[in-house]
């Protein structure tokens, strides 16, 4: 994507779309998409992520093994605490975007990200976000 545009540019045998195959493989765990969805409004210690998102501590290190494997989380340590943060808002908008197309498939009416978008309030993005 060219840098301040919303536009994608690549085409279909771009150098990224494997890598690209390779990001959605890492976020196909419910696990991991929750425990991004967690991390949007900041750094969280690994005991905090693991109740927000309901699972032991040890499994969301696991995990987060994993998302920092795929340079999507990044780890500061304090002490003897470790805290994890999304290095960028791409994965962010993987993950709210995911959810949206969710709501079209689980409904037959109008999905509530779009009803913000009609009424003039924020979009649907930013709403996702806070």
């Amino acid at each position: 994507m060219n840098a301040g545009s919303n536009k994608c540019t690549f085409t279909p045998d771009s150098q990224y779309v494997d890598l690209a195959a390779e990001v959605f493989s890492l976020l196909s765990d419910a696990t991991r998409i929750r425990i991004i969805l967690a991390l949007r409004s900041g750094e969280l210690a690994v005991g905090e992520l693991a109740e927000r998102v309901g699972k032991t501590p040890t499994v969301v290190s696991q995990h987060l093994a994993k998302l920092r494997w795929g340079r999507i989380v990044a780890a500061r340590q304090d002490g003897t605490r470790v805290f994890y943060s999304l290095i960028d808002e791409h994965a962010r908008q993987l993950v709210t975007h995911a959810v949206f197309q969710a709501e079209h498939v689980v409904g037959d009416t109008l999905p509530e990200h779009h009803l913000g978008q009609q009424s003039g309030s924020a979009s649907a993005d930013s709403k996702a976000s806070s």
